[in-house]
């Protein structure tokens, strides 16, 4: 009874370490000539669509992911390469603002405030990414985040009816970066967990017309 215990553990673990690769392999491959890291280079879009994360990290200093998004947000507005910036990120509660965040930098940065719009139900990047046609109305779209992300939100966005192509924003490296990273294989893995099990965004609503 103990070997068959043992057994299944093993096997479990196996299958596990299967769609681990298999998710990475899947998303990696759909992704190739997709994402850039030249703006010069890369197709006009009306939309770019800002992935959102938090401003600071715990020990209060700015998230690099943060700051690089917003560079790589600004480089493509400037270079005309979209005319609209929707920023899709969690406002969970009052004093959790990832999407006022984004925009309150950008306009220091000198993007009008009317070509900003905001997102405050992308709680994931699943909802993020099918809220922006649901609710947006967006069958194209830019997305800007770092080329993992991209890679992964390009994948949700084919699977919902949606042209997608990602501007890659700065990487981010040390421990901090390792450690996203890891989480972005488990993420991987859950995105064909949702498209199996057909997983919709927490909320809808109301359309938006981003013009």
């Amino acid at each position: 009874m103990k070997k068959k215990k043992v057994y299944y553990l093993i096997l479990l673990l196996c299958l596990t370490i299967s769609l681990i690769i298999f998710s990475n392999y899947s998303i990696e491959k759909n992704s190739r000539n997709k994402t850039y890291f030249d703006s010069s280079q890369i197709e006009k879009n009306k939309v770019g669509l800002v992935l959102g994360t938090s401003k600071t990290l715990k020990n209060g200093t700015i998230n690099l992911y943060f700051k690089y998004r917003i560079n790589a947000t600004v480089e493509l507005f400037n270079k005309g390469k979209i005319d609209f910036i929707l920023i899709s990120g969690d406002n969970g509660n009052e004093n959790y603002d990832e999407p006022s965040d984004f925009k309150n930098e950008l306009i220091k940065l000198g993007i009008p405030e009317n070509k900003i719009f905001l997102d405050y139900a992308g709680f994931r990047t699943l909802d993020s990414v099918i809220r922006a046609k649901e609710i947006f109305g967006q069958q194209s779209i830019t997305i800007i985040s770092q080329q993992f992300h991209n890679e992964r939100a390009i994948y949700l966005a084919e699977k919902n009816g949606i042209k997608a192509i990602g501007f890659n924003a700065q990487d981010v490296s040390g421990r901090y970066g390792i450690k996203v990273k890891i989480r972005e294989y488990l993420a991987r893995t859950k995105v064909f967990i949702d498209i199996l099990f057909g997983v919709n965004p927490k909320f809808l609503g109301e359309k938006i017309e981003i013009k």
